[in-house]
C-alpha cells in the first residue's frame, strides 16, 4: 500500500511538471515528430546490413554499389532529427527553468514573514537554483531519452520479429529481470537525490552566513568552525554521490550483463538446430545488428531514470513551496490616503505558542499626528507590536483599528501604502542611492522629487563628495556607505513615501554624533503632521514625544508622557535611571 502511494505521488509530481511544459506543445510536438524520424532510420540499419551481407555472401558486388548512398542519408536523417528532438526539447526544458524560478521568486515575494522566520535562506536559494535545473533534466534530457530511445527500442524490436520471431521471444525472457533492476534502482534514485538536494541546501546556507557575517567570522576567529560545518556538510553531499554513482554502476552492469545473457543464447540457438535452418546468415546478421543497436537506448533509458528521480525530487520540493498559503489579503477597502488614528484592542500574539505570548493583552490609543514612543528592555515586544501594524503578522485575539476601520478590511496594498518604516536594520538594494530611494512603488515618481527627498533626508550632503553623486552604486546591502548615510537613504525614502503613519525602529541607536544630529533634523522634520511610532532604547530620544509606552513581558504596564512618567517612579523611572546614573 505504501509503495503504491509513494508511485502515485511520482505520477501526479510528474504530471504537474508537464502542465508547465503544455503551453509549448508545439515544439513539443515537432520534436516528437523527428524523435520518430530518427527511431525509424535506426531501424533501417539494420536492413541494410542484411542487404550487405546477402550481396557479399553472393558474391554480387556491383549490384550494392548503392548501398553507400543509402548508408549515408540515412545517417543524415538520424542526425539531422536528432539534433532537432535534442534541441527543441532542450528549449522546452529551459522556458520551464524560467517561468517555474519567475514563478518561486514571486512566491518568496507573497509568502507571510512567518514562514521566512523558520526558513533557512540558503536553503531557499538552493531551491530557486539548483532544484530548478534538476527539474529542466527531467523535462529535456529525460523526455528525450524516455521518447526516443523507448521508440527506438520498440523499432528494434520490430526489426528483430520481422528477421526471428523466436529468437526475439528467447531475448525478451530477460525484460522482466530488466524491469526489477529498474525498480530497485528508481527508489534508491530517488532517497539519494532528496538528501543530496537537502545537503545543497544546507551548504548554501553555511556559505551565505559565513560570507555575509565575514567580519564576525574574522574577529572571533570562527574560520575553524565555519570550516569544520561545511567540511561536514561537504563529505554527507560526496557520501551521498558516490553513494548514487555506485548504484547507477552496479545497476547498468547488472542490466548489460542480463541482456548479455540473452545474447549468448541466441547465439547458442542460432547455431544449434533448434531453428531447423529457418533462419539464413544474412537475416541473423539483421538481427545481430538490431539486437546490438538496441542496447545502447536501452542503457540510456536505465541510467536517465537518475534524471528523472532527481527532477521529481526536485519537483516535489519545489511545489511544496508552490503550494504554501501566501499573506492572507481578504480585505476589500480602497482608501486614498487615511487620517491616521490608530486603536489597539486587547491584543495578543505568539510566534511559538510553546514559547508563550509576546504580547498579552494589550489596548492603547493614538491619536493623528501624534508621537508615540515604545520603550523597553530587550525583548518585551516593542517590535512586534509595530510590525503587527503592516499586518507582517497577525494578531491572534483583539483587533486593531485604523480610522476606526479594522486593519483586516483593508487590503494589503492599500494598507502598506499608508506606512513607512525606518529601521535599526537598513536594507539597501545592489542599486544606485536614486534608485534605493525611489524604490518600488516610488520609482515612477520624477526625478526631482527624488532629489527633494534627499535633500530633505541630509543625502545631498554626502552623494557630493562621490564619483557619481546621488547615481553612484551602494553595493551589496549598502556595504560602500556609513551606518549614518545608509540611515539618511532609508529616511529619504520614507519623505518620498510621504503617507500618514511613520514607524521609526531604533532608526538612530548605532550613530556617530555628527550623523545623528542630520538623522535627528531629517527625523524631526519627517515627522511633522504624521502619526509616528518611535521604537528606542536611548530614552533621551523620546523625551518630547506626545505619549510614552512601556512595555514589560508582552505587556504594557505603563503609559504617560516623559515627565508623567518620572513622576509615577514606576518601570520607566527605572529604566531611566539605570541610562542615566554615570
Amino acid at each position: 500500500m505504501n509503495r503504491l502511494n509513494i508511485d502515485k505521488k511520482v505520477i501526479v509530481v510528474y504530471q504537474r511538471l508537464l502542465k508547465y511544459v503544455a503551453p509549448h506543445w508545439r515544439v513539443l510536438l515537432f520534436s516528437f515528430i523527428a524523435m520518430l524520424f530518427y527511431s525509424a532510420a535506426n531501424a533501417y540499419v539494420p536492413f541494410i546490413m542484411r542487404d550487405v551481407f546477402e550481396i557479399l555472401e553472393q558474391e554480387m558486388h556491383g549490384q550494392g554499389l548503392y548501398l553507400p548512398f543509402i548508408i549515408l542519408l540515412t545517417f543524415a536523417v538520424r542526425g539531422i532529427t536528432d539534433f532537432i528532438s535534442i534541441y527543441g526539447l532542450a528549449w522546452i526544458g529551459r522556458r520551464v527553468i524560467r517561468d517555474l524560478r519567475s514563478l518561486i521568486f514571486k512566491k518568496y515575494t507573497e509568502l507571510p514573514s512567518k514562514y521566512f522566520d523558520s526558513s533557512s535562506i540558503g536553503m531557499l536559494v538552493s531551491k530557486l537554483t539548483y532544484n530548478t535545473e534538476q527539474v529542466a533534466e527531467a523535462i529535456s534530457n529525460a523526455l528525450v531519452v524516455l521518447v526516443r530511445d523507448s521508440l527506438t527500442i520498440f523499432v528494434l524490436i520490430g526489426a528483430m520479429i520481422y528477421f526471428s520471431p523466436p529468437l526475439t521471444i528467447l531475448v525478451a525472457i530477460t525484460t522482466p529481470v530488466v524491469a526489477l533492476f529498474v525498480s530497485i534502482m528508481s527508489k534508491a534514485f530517488r532517497r539519494y537525490s532528496a538528501k543530496i538536494q537537502t545537503s545543497m541546501g544546507d551548504a548554501t546556507r553555511v556559505i551565505e552566513s559565513a560570507i555575509s557575517g565575514h567580519k564576525v567570522v574574522k574577529i572571533f576567529e570562527g574560520q575553524d568552525y565555519e570550516n569544520n560545518k561545511f567540511n561536514e556538510i561537504n563529505r554527507a553531499n560526496y557520501k551521498m554521490n558516490l553513494k548514487l554513482v555506485a548504484t547507477v554502476s552496479i545497476g547498468d552492469a547488472l542490466t548489460q550483463y542480463t541482456v548479455a545473457l540473452g545474447v549468448a543464447a541466441v547465439i547458442y540457438v542460432a547455431f544449434s538446430d533448434v531453428t531447423n535452418n529457418m533462419l539464413n546468415a544474412a537475416s541473423f546478421m539483421g538481427f545481430l545488428t538490431a539486437m546490438g543497436m538496441l542496447l545502447a537506448p536501452l542503457k540510456r533509458v536505465v541510467n536517465i531514470n537518475l534524471a528523472l528521480q532527481r527532477g521529481i525530487a526536485a519537483g516535489e520540493s519545489l511545489f511544496d513551496i508552490i503550494d504554501e498559503p501566501t499573506e492572507e489579503d481578504y480585505g476589500s477597502k480602497k482608501v486614498r490616503k487615511i487620517n491616521g488614528d490608530i486603536d489597539i484592542k486587547n491584543i495578543s500574539f505568539t510566534y511559538d505558542r510553546e514559547k508563550g505570548k509576546v504580547l498579552n493583552n494589550v489596548s492603547l490609543k493614538v491619536k493623528s499626528g501624534m508621537t508615540v514612543a515604545i520603550v523597553g528592555r530587550s525583548g518585551s515586544g516593542k517590535s512586534t507590536l509595530v510590525g503587527l501594524l503592516p499586518r507582517f503578522y497577525d494578531v491572534d485575539q483583539g483587533e486593531i483599528l485604523l480610522d476606526e476601520i479594522n486593519l483586516n478590511n483593508y487590503g494589503l496594498r492599500e494598507l502598506r501604502r499608508q506606512i513607512s518604516l525606518v529601521s535599526q536594520d537598513i536594507m539597501l538594494f545592489n542599486d544606485t542611492i536614486a534608485n534605493n530611494i525611489g524604490y518600488g512603488s516610488l520609482s515612477s515618481l520624477p526625478r526631482k522629487e527624488i532629489l527633494k527627498a534627499a535633500e530633505s533626508a541630509y543625502v545631498l550632503e554626502f552623494c557630493e563628495s562621490l564619483p557619481n553623486g546621488i547615481d553612484s552604486e551602494v553595493g551589496e546591502k549598502g556595504i560602500l556607505l556609513s551606518g549614518g548615510q545608509k540611515q539618511r537613504i532609508a529616511i529619504a525614502r520614507a519623505f518620498l513615501k510621504n503617507s500618514p503613519i511613520l514607524i521609526l525602529d531604533e532608526a538612530t541607536s548605532a550613530l556617530d554624533n555628527e550623523s545623528e544630529k542630520y538623522i535627528q533634523k531629517a527625523m524631526t522634520t519627517l515627522m511633522e503632521g504624521r502619526t509616528t511610532l518611535v521604537i528606542a532604547h536611548r530614552l533621551s530620544t523620546v523625551e518630547k514625544a506626545d505619549l510614552i509606552l512601556v512595555l514589560n513581558n508582552g505587556s504594557l504596564i505603563e503609559s504617560g508622557t516623559h515627565q508623567e512618567l518620572l513622576s509615577s517612579n514606576g518601570h520607566y523611572k527605572d529604566l531611566y535611571s539605570m541610562q542615566f546614573s554615570t
